[in-house]
């Protein structure tokens, strides 16, 4: 499909709906990122580098502090919401609407508009944030060039309704298995159902108490739910073998590590045979303490918020840059059908950000 350069000169919400008119499902972000380079290269005050299909471009004006700005240019696979739509209630429906192609959006509309900021900035769009986290494109880029990423502070525009949200939550998910022994369920005093050998690990779940503590005046709330459960071999057949997914969402305040110990203890004594760790992710503090993050929230307004999901700040947090998330979308309706994003919403972050940056 061909598709027309973008064109820098629209506004926010316009450029948004260009963006969610470009398909870019995760793996297939080639031609937009293709697209955002040409666009980029053609503003002279910008020094724009490539890594893949990921995008940076970055000030060198000697400014005495640089923030990045980053977002993903991925979307998760289209349900039939392309092409974008706009309301008469002032409302932009589509894949990517809010997660994050109005958040690219502002970013793109700030890089071309805003030549002489008051602090050096660099501009991130990277691919595969909808995927396995070894895909990556911030933790590639990070990984194949750190200097390109070396900050003061990090906005990340994952959509937050136009507030702050500090921080993210790590996020662990485990294999639980337990072990039985096959038998012909017409006689299943002859076998071990390992099914029901789940039993205490279901009730240990159900009765499990989440921390909510409070970081930074922040309060985070934990998780820890069964997400998967699979077993059995045939209607006849008494099963050997179950696996339950446990997914655990925790506050910044635990490590990696302490996230795993805790997870093992809560099932300790639970008839577990094997755990198997098969995602993690760690969290990020909400770092509003730090100098630049309180310019921040003085400068765009509002109440900071925890993010209770998993976001790339983590990843920035992971490098030494304090972040924040702070966009237009709104997440409750990310990876929807009816996926859709306030007008309004996307004029007020790029202004609440061109003031940060300006003023």
């Amino acid at each position: 499909m061909e598709h027309a350069a973008l064109d820098l000169s629209l506004d926010a919400a316009a450029l948004t709906a260009r963006l969610v008119d470009f398909p870019s499902e995760s793996g297939n972000e080639g031609p937009l990122a293709d697209a955002i380079e040409q666009a980029l290269r053609g503003l002279g005050h910008l020094t724009v580098h490539r890594h893949g299909n990921n995008i940076v471009a970055r000030t060198e004006l000697g400014r005495a502090e640089r923030v990045v700005l980053a977002g993903h240019i991925d979307t998760v696979p289209i349900a039939g919401n392309v092409p974008s739509r706009l309301d008469d209630k002032g409302i932009l429906w589509g894949c990517g609407t809010t997660d994050m192609k109005s958040g690219v959006a502002v970013q793109l509309c700030i890089a071309a508009t805003v030549p002489e900021p008051n602090r050096d900035l660099t501009f991130v769009f990277y691919d595969n944030e909808e995927v396995a986290a070894d895909l990556n494109g911030l933790g590639k880029v990070a990984e194949a060039h750190p200097e390109w990423l070396r900050a003061d502070f990090a906005v990340l525009l994952e959509g937050s309704v136009g507030e702050v949200e500090g921080g993210c939550q790590g996020t662990l998910r485990v294999l639980l298995r337990t072990k039985g022994e096959r038998a012909h369920s017409a006689r299943s005093w002859m076998g071990s159902n390992a099914i029901h050998a789940v039993g205490p690990i279901l009730a240990r779940l159900a009765a499990y108490e989440p921390r909510r503590p409070v970081i930074d005046g922040l309060e985070y709330h934990e998780g820890l739910n069964a997400v998967r459960i699979e077993g059995g071999v045939a209607n006849n057949v008494i099963p050997d073998e179950c696996t339950v997914t446990v997914n655990f969402r925790y506050a910044p305040d635990r490590t990696p590590q302490q996230a795993l110990e805790h997870v093992r203890e809560v099932f300790d004594g639970c008839g577990v045979t094997e755990l198997v760790v098969d995602d993690h992710s760690g969290g990020a503090l909400p770092g509003l303490s730090h100098p630049a993050a309180r310019a921040f929230m003085e400068a765009v307004g509002g109440s900071a918020r925890p993010k209770f999901g998993w976001t790339d700040v983590a990843r920035f947090s992971a490098l030494g840059v304090p972040a924040v998330n702070y966009g237009p979308g709104d997440p409750v309706y990310a990876h929807k059908r009816d996926e859709h994003v306030v007008v309004e919403r996307i004029h007020h972050c790029e202004r609440r950000l061109r003031a940060w940056l300006t003023t």
